[in-house]
């Protein structure tokens, strides 16, 4: 009909530019807050499994442990089997999500009351004794049938520890000798820590 108008070229080449400025906007920060969440996730995913291991040791009359290993970026929950003498994992190995590693980058400085100085659980022994090989590259925190840690010796222990990274925060599983299973976090490029409880 006569004297109907549609959009110009110009019209629409500025809605088209206008939409690309807020893609521009909104995809980075979409990003990054899905990398957060991944990292939280990866965080709390260790906590919940430390927990799990204690209850399976006591459960199980046996001992249960949460194996990390480091270089490979997975962990697992692992329990003692009397029968055959040896560690066999229980469930599925975790893989951490993309750029997120067990680490704590310059962070210098422990969550208070969990460890005198920071560093990662002892590394897992291919027995139960002291006397056994340890397993390059793993941190392990063990629990016994009454649900305490304990060290390669199997000697009730504190100051048990795994730490992640994704080189924006750190986030840390402590476990103390009472036991007490604690999440962490803080920024990662703190020497002096600013650690903060998570539930």
């Amino acid at each position: 009909m006569a004297g109907e108008r549609g959009f110009s070229i110009i019209d629409i080449l500025m809605v088209v530019a206008l939409i690309g400025i807020i893609a521009t906007i909104a995809v980075p920060v979409t990003g990054s807050a899905v990398s957060g969440q991944r990292f939280n996730n990866d965080s709390q995913a260790l906590t919940n499994l430390v927990g799990l291991a204690k209850m399976r040791a006591s459960a199980a009359y046996t001992r249960a442990r949460v194996r990390a290993n480091l270089v490979a970026r997975t962990f697992a929950l692992e329990r003692w089997d009397k029968t055959t003498n040896a560690w066999v994992t229980e469930g599925s190995v975790t893989p951490l999500s993309l750029g997120v590693t067990f680490g704590f980058g310059t962070v210098a400085t422990a969550p208070p009351n969990t460890q005198t100085t920071i560093g990662f659980s002892a590394a897992c022994r291919v027995g139960l004794t002291a006397a056994t090989a340890t397993i390059g590259n793993t941190a392990c925190i063990v629990f016994n049938s009454r649900g305490l840690p304990v060290d390669g010796a199997g000697l009730p222990v504190g100051g048990h520890a795994l730490y992640l990274t994704d080189g924006r925060a750190v986030a840390g599983t402590t476990v103390t000798a009472t036991p007490r299973i604690r999440r962490w976090w803080t920024p990662a490029q703190l020497t002096t820590a600013a650690w903060r409880e998570r539930q």
